[in-house]
């Protein structure tokens, strides 16, 4: 097993939480991921691993950083 914190900005915030750290499986991608956590790969405009931009196909590690952000409405 992994540790793998994500950061959830704006809306995709859940309940309430800015980030935590959660176990996954080693080898789990940031598509795996998105879906254990319960967040469209639509719903994210930008996405992270330790400050830099990647695909959802991105394997992670354990003592990744993954920041979650949602596209940015308003006019």
């Amino acid at each position: 097993m992994i540790g793998i914190e994500i950061r959830y900005f704006a809306t995709l915030r859940r309940e309430g939480l800015k980030k935590e750290i959660l176990s996954f499986k080693d080898g789990i991608s940031v598509k795996d991921l998105l879906s254990e956590v319960q967040i469209e790969e639509k719903d994210v405009a930008i996405l992270l691993v330790n400050g830099i931009k990647v695909s959802v196909d991105k394997k992670l590690k354990d003592g990744d950083i993954v920041s979650l952000f949602p596209p940015v409405g308003g006019g």
